[in-house]
């Protein structure tokens, strides 16, 4: 339906705070959400003459709205999610677990093939904590890594990777908030300024190779070499009888035919340039690839019995289950983003409050990184605090002299969630990486802490460098250099005090 914005002055800032307000409060993100979008729909029905009725119905027409406006995108979530199930059942990735057993000998190439499978498993964060330690764990015990270091691996390569991978859960999240109509070019643009997550997968990689350990975690490191190595398995274990293929080809074909479903339906075989082709409705083309990564599924397993019919379709309705508490999120955070932008002008009235205080727009993507952090890590959740901040954030950026900001100051707003959500105990992507680890989950919190809080605040430096020279790639450097110089220095001084 047709919704008329009208102007509501300071009271077009009451549904977004009361919605974060509650959310750190109460640390339950759906009620909040809704409370924000209720209390949005009261502000707009009765300053436009209607009743408390009105008010609510037009709370559901919202909502019906985006859902309608997102349906690709709610079927791409789904499908995927049984695609994720079914490959955890198949059991390849307890075959890539054997296969990289028998060819492991050190520390260093457990801890990097770790980080690989990490980095192999991104479309989806859940999928990845709980797949990378049941099938690295045994491994990794065997070689001396610690089970702290292992559950810091298994979440720096979770939800980091996740927010940068265009085929994945994150990316179409986080393109559907966005009110730009070409959401997931947007998307894209934000990769190179999405500095948590590249400087994390650098952190990894740099501590996975060179073992410079520091902190909490260079002592953990010092218990499990001289602890004894772990017996492997029984032997009368029942092995998988799925290969790496299950694991790898399902995805694999999920990747290529989402790219290709999107060329396809914005019109790239019809003469529409590639770039124009997938950015024109990437939703529709990503719900094409997990359709195809679940008939490659559908083929590779059943013949092979792999898993009965019952059992694979019994995967699928589980797979899709497990959406639906982030789905509700999602829909609740357009609703809302739809009140402040469509009904009640908030985004006009933070613009023209911004440009009448010349406040220096240059230090906005740093306020910016350091409000999602502080949002995700009390909240325990990136998704939640995405939802929140990207349709705020969009509507201050689409004022005068601030649309250059745009891309860094939403780069900012998914890296500083990530962080909050990376660093927090009450976080799902911890609480699964410690679990997956089999990590007391204290312990994982304690250990990682330095690590993400030393990348968040080489970060910040570089949105700092970003904000006003509005390019991405001096800021990279810089942080890069201050990354690497910072480990040395730490690890140095962690030798000296043991």
């Amino acid at each position: 339906m047709e919704f008329t914005m009208i102007e509501t002055g300071w009271l077009s800032l009451l549904p977004p705070i009361i919605a974060i307000a509650l959310a750190l409060i109460t640390k339950e993100v759906y009620s909040s959400l809704f409370l924000g979008i209720c209390s949005g729909m009261l502000i707009y029905s009765f300053s436009s003459g209607g009743t408390l009725l009105s008010a609510t119905a037009l709370t559901f027409d919202m909502m019906c709205s985006k859902i309608a406006d997102n349906a690709y995108m709610i079927i791409f979530l789904a499908l995927l999610w049984a695609v994720v199930m079914l490959v955890s059942k198949s059991g390849g990735s307890q075959a890539y677990g054997r296969w990289a057993g028998r060819r492991l000998n050190s520390k260093r190439s457990a801890a990097l093939a770790t980080s690989l499978l990490g980095v192999l498993i991104f479309i989806d964060d859940g999928f990845n904590c709980l797949t990378v330690g049941t099938v690295m764990r045994p491994i990794t015990d065997r070689l001396h890594v610690s089970r702290e270091k292992l559950a810091y691996i298994i979440d720096a390569t979770a939800a980091p990777v996740c927010i940068i991978a265009p085929v994945s859960s994150w990316a179409v999240a986080v393109a559907s908030e966005v009110s730009d109509t070409n959401g997931f070019h947007l998307f894209l643009s934000t990769i190179p300024y999405n500095f948590y997550a590249l400087m994390t997968i650098l952190m990894v990689l740099f501590i996975s190779i060179t073992g410079r350990d520091f902190g909490p975690m260079r002592q953990a490191e010092a218990q499990a070499l001289s602890a004894p190595a772990e017996e492997p398995a029984a032997q009368g274990q029942e092995p998988s009888k799925g290969g790496v293929i299950d694991l790898v080809l399902p995805i694999l074909v999920l990747i290529i035919c989402a790219i290709l479903g999107m060329a396809y339906v914005g019109g790239f075989f019809e003469g529409v340039s590639f770039s124009e082709a997938i950015g024109y409705n990437p939703t529709a083309g990503l719900t094409l690839g997990a359709f195809a990564g679940l008939l490659t599924a559908l083929v590779l397993y059943l013949p092979r019995k792999l898993m009965t019919p019952k059992e694979f379709i019994d995967s699928i309705v589980s797979g899709i289950s497990n959406i639906v508490p982030p789905m509700l999120i999602l829909i609740l955070s357009w609703s809302l983003g739809g009140v402040c932008r469509q009904l009640i002008g908030t985004g006009q009235f933070i613009s023209g409050f911004l440009n009448e205080a010349q406040l220096p727009m240059g230090f906005l993507p740093v306020l910016i990184f350091v409000i999602a952090a502080l949002m995700s890590f009390s909240m325990g959740t990136s998704w939640g605090t995405f939802g929140m901040l990207i349709p705020i954030i969009t509507m201050i950026c689409e004022s005068d002299g601030a649309g250059a900001l745009l891309v860094p100051a939403l780069g900012a707003t998914l890296a500083g969630s990530v962080y909050g959500d990376h660093c927090s105990p009450i976080s799902d992507t911890t609480i699964l990486s410690s679990t997956g680890a089999s990590c007391q989950h204290i312990r994982h919190v304690e250990t990682q802490l330095p690590y993400a809080t030393l990348v968040a605040a080489v970060c910040a430096v570089g949105y700092l460098i970003a904000g006003f020279t509005l390019t991405p790639w001096i800021a990279l450097a810089v942080e890069a250099a201050l990354l690497v110089g910072a480990v040395l220095v730490l690890n140095r001084r962690s030798q000296a005090l043991n």
